[in-house]
């Protein structure tokens, strides 16, 4: 069973970061990854310094590369469980012994159970304004049951529907003093014609055309191997480092709202922090060493000098 300094579990930009920057360390790094990024759906990325309108899958492989290139290396495989000590499981029986652990799994999207919304998932069904935003300006817009979303949407186009499943709408006041249209009713489906979202259904029949709908979905963090380690996310620091000795976390596994810089970002930090902790033991390791063959010569001295 191979070991390496650190596992990073998870091949999104907060890994792919932290595998970057404890590579250049001369840390040996494995990253482990599924195959299935949450940005998969997506075209294209966006608010990333350089990168700006890159597709996630050519991000994902610029980074990987660079990794690869300080010698980094990468298996394909979903983690099921993690050990104390630390020895990863993967779904094929694969296992590998890590010193320290960095989680970066990040989430899934919960979406709401509305006919042809996943398929629709990233492309006109979106959920962050700062990602997608800017692509539907003065477009019409629906928002889905967040008053907050609509007023925040408002910055990019004048022609914003807010979908309310009720008549009891707190935001009332503020969404008509924008220009927000409020519909009531409850959503049904979507009007897809030539692979774009025409509008929005409801089920008394109504047909709002919108060629953009955003919405808040469930953010579910991807860290249930974790909990039988103790895990808590609420106890997490502010450089990631878990309330389970030897693992950290970066990007939206542990920060549900963290845009793809930001995960980077907690990625580099997170690495750092690692990579000082490992520092850390090394030296603690090497004090032990020198005292012990201090004593040992020591030992030898008196047992061989003359009575």
């Amino acid at each position: 069973m191979n070991t390496y300094d650190v596992v990073v579990i998870g091949a999104g930009v907060a890994g792919l970061n932290a595998a970057l920057v404890l590579t250049r360390a001369r840390r040996s790094v494995l990253v482990l990854d599924s195959g299935q990024p949450r940005n998969k759906p997506a075209a294209h990325s966006h608010g990333f310094l350089t990168r700006d309108g890159i597709p996630p899958s050519e991000l994902n492989e610029l980074g990987r590369k660079e990794v690869e290139g300080y010698g980094g290396e990468f298996i394909q495989g979903e983690v099921t469980a993690i050990s104390r000590g630390f020895t990863v499981d993967l779904a094929d029986g694969t296992q590998v012994k890590a010193r320290r652990v960095l989680v970066a799994t990040g989430l899934r999207d919960e979406l709401p159970n509305i006919p042809g919304l996943a398929e629709r998932w990233g492309k006109d069904a979106i959920a962050c304004p700062y990602c997608h935003g800017y692509e539907f300006a003065d477009r019409p817009i629906g928002v889905l049951y967040d008053a907050h979303h609509a007023l925040l949407l408002r910055q990019w186009s004048s022609d914003i529907v807010f979908f309310a499943q009720s008549q009891d709408v707190p935001e009332r006041v503020k969404l008509e003093s924008r220009g927000i249209r409020i519909v009531e009713g409850t959503v049904s489906g979507l009007l897809v014609e030539n692979d774009r979202l025409r509008g929005v259904e409801l089920t008394d029949g109504r047909c709002i055309p919108r060629e953009a709908l955003f919405l808040k979905p469930n953010f579910v963090p991807r860290d249930d191997f974790l909990k039988p380690l103790g895990y808590d996310p609420a106890l997490t620091g502010p450089n990631g480092k878990t309330n389970v000795d030897g693992i950290w976390v970066a990007g939206n596994v542990g920060n549900l709202m963290a845009n793809l810089i930001a995960s980077a970002a907690e990625g580099s930090t997170a690495a750092a922090m690692i990579n000082f902790d490992l520092v850390q033991a090394d030296t603690d390791n090497a004090v032990m060493f020198s005292h012990a063959a201090e004593r040992e010569a020591h030992v030898m001295r008196h047992r061989h000098s003359p009575v």
